[in-house]
């Protein structure tokens, strides 16, 4: 049993650090520069996962800022090769997101990912891994900080205030709503800090959450159950 342990622990290094090289390569590719025009739609994309945390539901959406409503939802399944390992949130969850992102039909500008782009211990979360492998504009919107300290911002919707790892800035903690708990924007890949901000605000409506990875969040409760048959299909 004792060498069984250490070889699925030496395995589990050896994965982990290969992962750090990867992260680091893709890191390299990162773009940063200012969304020139913020785009009408506008991806999100979320995933759930089934009680046995072998199973992925993920779902895309794509919103239309002017209508105010989803205009498309796509949705897969997929088997989880591997667990849950802090910091390494990517290849649990990146190809399941690749994937259901690849489906969406309708054009859109920006994917908004429910999660850090920039604002991770080696600057590379998941919405710098999906925005950079699919090559698109894309911006981390964290419902919770993973690193970093902030000064708490101001209480009205559209005050922010730097989230920073000691002398770097790796985000913002941005208010949406009068008086609400800050969400934390980072950049993922072909963005800036100050267009991440002015998206995510143009994409709140009544909630904290903006609605591209709002209403990403509420698909994917709904296929989940559907799928597990939950609830009828």
């Amino acid at each position: 049993m004792r060498l069984l342990l250490h070889i699925v622990m030496d395995m589990a290094s050896e994965l982990v650090e290969s992962w750090k090289v990867i992260q680091a390569q893709l890191r390299q590719q990162m773009v940063v520069k200012p969304i020139k025009k913020l785009p009408r739609f506008v991806a999100g994309a979320d995933m759930a996962f089934a009680k046995n945390k072998r199973l992925a539901f993920a779902v895309a959406v794509v919103f239309d800022r002017t209508e105010q409503r989803i205009v498309e939802v796509a949705t897969t399944c997929k088997e989880l090769e591997y667990p849950y390992i802090p910091g390494y949130l990517s290849f649990r969850e990146g190809p399941a997101l690749l994937e259901v992102i690849g489906k969406l039909r309708h054009s859109w500008g920006v994917l908004m990912c429910d999660g850090q782009g920039f604002a991770h211990p080696r600057r590379c979360g998941l919405a710098c891994y999906v925005g950079i492998k699919l090559d698109v504009p894309c911006i981390g919107v964290g419902k919770s900080r993973l690193i970093g300290t902030f000064d708490e911002p101001r209480t009205k919707a559209g005050d922010w205030s730097e989230l920073r790892d000691k002398e770097e800035t790796i985000g913002i903690a941005l208010r949406t709503q009068d008086g609400t708990r800050p969400v934390f924007v980072s950049v993922g890949h072909r963005s800036d800090l100050e267009s991440a901000r002015q998206l995510v605000l143009a994409c709140c409506t009544k909630h904290r959450v903006p609605e591209p990875t709002r209403q990403a969040d509420a698909e994917v409760s709904l296929f989940k159950k559907k799928k597990l048959g939950e609830i009828p299909g």
